[in-house]
């Protein structure tokens, strides 16, 4: 039987590029939006040619009521789901921190904190042995930056990574006898539409003479690591931060 896997913010990307890859291997893939309604379906376009099968569903993952129905919409179309990956985020234009005000913070909690929680506990309610589940595997999306702060830019986006972080390494110790595993992955920079929301499109090239590797990284580098840490290859692996970064 096909393993059934959601993925967050998966219209372009990493979440994309991560849709497309569990796809070819043989998942049954719901990934989520927000806004990018024609750039998802086109993904869903894509994974049905190459003779996979997926769905989009709307969702604004900050909101409860609007996760309840993303998992309840998967359940339905396509069965209870063996993986989730919290890949779904966003961050806001370049700032000093004493420039940002509550609403900005909320925002950027709530999409990238409060719906990676929220999607957490919908997961282990359905994979979870104790409650009657089969067991699964989340990987969530956090950054490099979670490490390194993004001074003068965006200390926000940092910190809620962080607790992504932090939610990782307690959730796979709280689920890690319920056949449930759950790691993460911290990008680093990456070729990804994320920068222009940040008001600096061009980024990736600015910064890339800092990185060891000397060059940002494409989203289906990051996504191998994700289908890495969902396999029964990396069955061993839980509570773990993987960094895929090009060595900063």
């Amino acid at each position: 039987m096909a393993r059934i896997a959601i993925v967050t913010g998966g219209s372009r990307g990493i979440g994309a590029a991560t849709a497309r890859l569990a796809a070819g291997a043989g998942y049954r893939v719901c990934l989520t939006y927000r806004n990018r309604r024609e750039d998802a379906e086109a993904v869903v376009a894509a994974i049905a040619r190459a003779g996979g099968e997926a769905i989009a569903v709307q969702a604004d993952l900050g909101i409860e009521a609007d996760v309840l129905r993303l998992f309840e919409d998967t359940d339905r179309r396509l069965g209870r789901p063996d993986a989730l990956v919290n890949n779904a985020g966003m961050l806001e234009r370049q700032m000093r921190l004493e420039q940002m005000d509550a609403a900005r913070l909320r925002r950027v909690f709530d999409a990238n904190v409060v719906g990676s929680f929220l999607c957490a506990r919908e997961a282990v309610r359905r994979m979870s042995t104790r409650h009657g589940g089969r067991g699964g595997a989340i990987v969530n999306v956090s950054s490099v930056a979670a490490r390194l702060g993004s001074p003068g830019e965006y200390v926000d986006y940092a910190a809620s990574k962080a607790a992504v972080d932090t939610m990782t390494v307690g959730l796979a110790r709280e689920v890690a006898t319920e056949g449930i595993r759950v790691n993460a992955v911290r990008p680093g920079t990456i070729h990804t539409g994320i920068h222009a929301s940040g008001g600096e499109p061009d980024r990736v090239e600015r910064v890339k003479a800092r990185i060891p590797m000397q060059r940002g990284g494409q989203p289906e580098e990051i996504a191998r690591a994700i289908l890495w840490l969902l396999s029964d290859e990396a069955s061993y692996l839980t509570g773990s931060i993987v960094d895929v970064a090009g060595g900063l």
